[in-house]
């Protein structure tokens, strides 16, 4: 069987040079990054200028795609340092940014018109008006959110000029993605780093890490009085597995799974198992099985729930030490 079609792309976490690499031998299209300070990420996640200069010559050298993200929201002293960050990557040879805040995105479309912009998942695009919004300041691509239906998104993907990206493999938050402030609830550490980054540990918007709070057992009280305990908020994972053919037919533009904290190895069999999974089915539709793609994806969730299990474990005790003095001052 020779059929196709798609034409959309499979993107893929790249939180190091070898996750990267990773990524793109087993079969990513795109590749998003983040530059340090600017991603929502620990350090540990992100890259600094000349990671970000090796990244792309891995993708490129690969036929892949790179996207760095700068998905915070800085305030007004902080962007002359976005746009100069913009600016080296744009140089590096990257592939396009994806951004958060509507007034750097403009700027970025001004200065830099012919790098492509994506609004990220933070930009939290809820409705049509917003996407025509982020369409007209210089966006090409939005994320739906986790909550649209099918039905919804259909709709967006025929009424609108813009690139429609689909997160198939990630987490819902039981508000919504960006638009959260729980995280420094316990913590929040403030420092400036040496390119004039204002940091906010505990504050994913402004350059720090979640501490995922939300997935704390919360006891409920109603004044004085203990109605339930270990309430546990929903932030169920989000597996698109089941949807994925629709998608594909629909002709969204990009599938993206989540990861960058995720070990290597990890990573890359993620990737290898979407890639397989989408080309079997453009390839014969009506000999792909659904069933036996899901059972290949369960091996796959027990791990990658294990990690971000522990992962969850090591924010949340991180979250409850002491604030330590910082460069730049510190706030509670």
């Amino acid at each position: 069987m020779n059929e196709r079609r798609w034409q959309g792309e499979l993107l893929a976490p790249g939180g190091s040079v070898a996750m990267v690499e990773a990524a793109v031998a087993n079969g990513a299209d795109a590749i998003y990054v983040g530059p340090r300070g600017w991603s929502r990420r620990r350090d540990a996640y992100e890259l600094p200028d000349e990671g970000l200069r090796r990244c792309v010559q891995v993708a490129h050298a690969g036929g892949a795609r790179l996207r760095a993200a700068f998905n915070t929201n800085p305030q007004s002293g902080e962007v002359p340092a976005l746009l100069r960050k913009v600016e080296r990557l744009a140089g590096f040879g990257i592939d396009g940014v994806i951004m958060t805040d509507v007034g750097c995105i403009g700027e970025v479309s001004r200065r830099f018109p012919g790098l492509t912009i994506h609004a990220s998942i933070g930009a939290n695009i809820l409705n049509n008006e917003d996407v025509r919004f982020y369409r007209e300041i210089g966006v090409s691509q939005v994320v739906a959110d986790t909550k649209l239906t099918f039905r919804e998104l259909a709709s967006r993907k025929h009424d609108l000029e813009v690139g429609i990206e689909i997160l198939i493999h990630a987490n819902k938050c039981y508000t919504y993605l960006g638009k959260c402030w729980m995280s420094p609830y316990h913590r929040l550490e403030r420092a400036v780093d040496e390119f004039g980054k204002d940091l906010f540990r505990g504050s994913p918007n402004r350059g720090g890490l979640d501490y995922r709070v939300c997935l704390e057992a919360w006891h409920l009280y109603g004044g004085d009085t203990l109605w339930e305990e270990r309430v546990a908020l929903k932030n169920d994972a989000f597996f698109l597995v089941d949807d994925i053919p629709k998608l594909l037919d629909l002709g969204v533009h990009c599938l993206k799974i989540q990861g960058r904290e995720y070990p290597v190895e990890l990573v890359g069999r993620m990737v290898r198992f979407y890639r397989e999974m989408i080309d079997a089915y453009l390839t014969d539709r009506a000999a792909f099985s659904l069933p036996a793609w899901k059972v290949r994806l369960a091996d796959l969730r027990v791990e990658r729930d294990r990690e971000r299990t522990q992962g969850t474990q090591a924010l949340l005790a991180e979250a409850r030490l002491p604030v330590l003095a910082v460069a730049g001052g510190c706030c509670r």
